[in-house]
């Protein structure tokens, strides 16, 4: 099984490509949560993204023979971009194979990394089946996301920079996907000191950890569906689960609203853009999906901030629904002059701003002398949202609230 000295001795390798990526103390979120919150930041690391710790270590334990063949991997991108650069930089020839939807910037980024792409199925799971059919067709080295002791290895070198950086530290949160990233930390984390937790969190939409461990053995999603794209898998690792068994402590899940809601307050508040994946173990703290005390000392790993701009649109939105800042409601007005001025006035007086009105008189949902109104608004807050709701049905609407 992967040791601490393992990860020590991937250190002097990822060198060579990664940064010591900052760990910061957050006022935002230590005031939000009661506990004394720091983020590690590995959006700041190259690639935008962990994943070149691990891609570099892998590459760094090649032959000869194997470094001249090439390698191969298959990925939804963050681990795409750092094998293409840690194999750039090393020499070697690179393919990946990323999913068919995989988001536009990361296939461009790992292109321009180096590697030759192909896309190919619809999860990390049929992009895998692909990957492997390469490697035997071309003789490569396949190079995986996360079930491998080297990549698990250069992962865990985020571990050893928190215990440098922060020895006082009691907690270590981090997500879980495939499994490599926790199983690295977690054995950083435990060889400098068993006391300190080491808290997995997955996506609803992708959790297979809890389930594996409850039942003490792999546990196999038939499918995946969450924005958190990064950790978008159907199952976890072999090995991975092996050191996921002996070392995190718990296991928790959260929902793409949750997401989506540390995003946005990530963004607002710290100025830090993250992708879904990499949020989500704030998510679990905002959401308060496990236990802690106040003053304890938590760490965060935000693995990554490569998340698509379309992607982006979409989570924002979800986020300032989920915490009251916007709000689309439909109602019905007579159809005659000025019945959509005086809406308009009930809306001004609750001080909310308008994004956009729709207004149909044509829907067979309402009467001839009626004419139906959606509206998109900036609200303040779920109170706030509440308020303008009643004061509407105060002036006699009707009022569904769609978003």
């Amino acid at each position: 099984m992967l040791e601490a000295d393992d990860i020590a001795e991937a250190r002097e390798r990822v060198r060579e490509t990664s940064r010591w990526t900052p760990l910061e103390y957050s006022h935002t979120f230590s005031d939000m949560t009661g506990a004394e919150v720091h983020l590690k930041l590995e959006t700041f690391q190259r690639t935008g993204a962990f994943k070149i710790r691990g891609a570099t270590n892998r590459i760094a334990t090649l032959s000869p023979e194997d470094r001249a063949a090439g390698v191969v991997t298959a990925s939804a991108g963050n681990h795409a971009q750092g094998v293409a650069l840690a194999a750039s930089r090393a020499g070697v020839d690179s393919v990946v194979v990323m999913p068919e939807d995989a988001p536009i910037s990361k296939v461009k980024a790992t292109r321009n990394y180096g590697a030759e792409v192909e896309l190919h199925g619809v999860d990390y799971s049929e992009a895998a089946e692909r990957a492997h059919e390469i490697e035997r067709e071309e003789g490569r080295t396949y190079l995986h996301a996360f079930d491998d002791e080297a990549v698990m290895a250069g992962q865990g070198t985020i571990g050893s920079e928190i215990v440098d950086d922060l020895p006082e530290v009691d907690t270590v949160v981090v997500p879980i996907g495939g499994g490599g990233l926790i199983s690295g930390i977690a054995t950083a984390i435990k060889g400098f000191d068993p006391g300190v937790r080491v808290i997995g969190v997955q996506a609803e939409g992708a959790a297979s950890a809890a389930q594996s461990l409850a039942k003490g053995e792999i546990y196999e999603r038939e499918s995946v569906d969450t924005i958190a794209d990064g950790i978008a898998t159907r199952r976890v690792g072999d090995h991975t689960f092996d050191v996921i068994e002996e070392r995190v402590d718990e296991i928790v899940t959260v929902s793409d609203s949750d997401i989506a809601v540390a995003v946005i307050y990530l963004l607002e508040r710290s100025k830090t853009l993250v992708e879904g994946a990499g949020a989500v173990p704030l998510a679990a703290m905002l959401a308060e999906q496990f236990d802690y005390e106040d003053d304890e000392v938590i760490v965060p790993v935000l693995s990554g901030g490569n998340i698509d701009l379309n992607t982006l649109t979409t989570v924002i939105m979800r986020g300032l629904v989920e915490t009251g800042r916007y709000v689309k409601l439909r109602t019905v007005l007579k159809d005659r002059p000025g019945a959509l001025e005086d809406l308009i006035d009930v809306i001004a007086e609750h001080k909310v701003n308008i994004y956009a009105i729709q207004h149909d008189r044509t829907s067979r949902d309402i009467g001839m002398n009626a004419a139906e109104v959606e509206l998109d608004l900036e609200t303040r807050s779920h109170e706030h949202v509440a308020e303008l709701v009643a004061g509407m049905r105060d002036r006699g609407y009707e009022v569904e609230l769609l978003a």
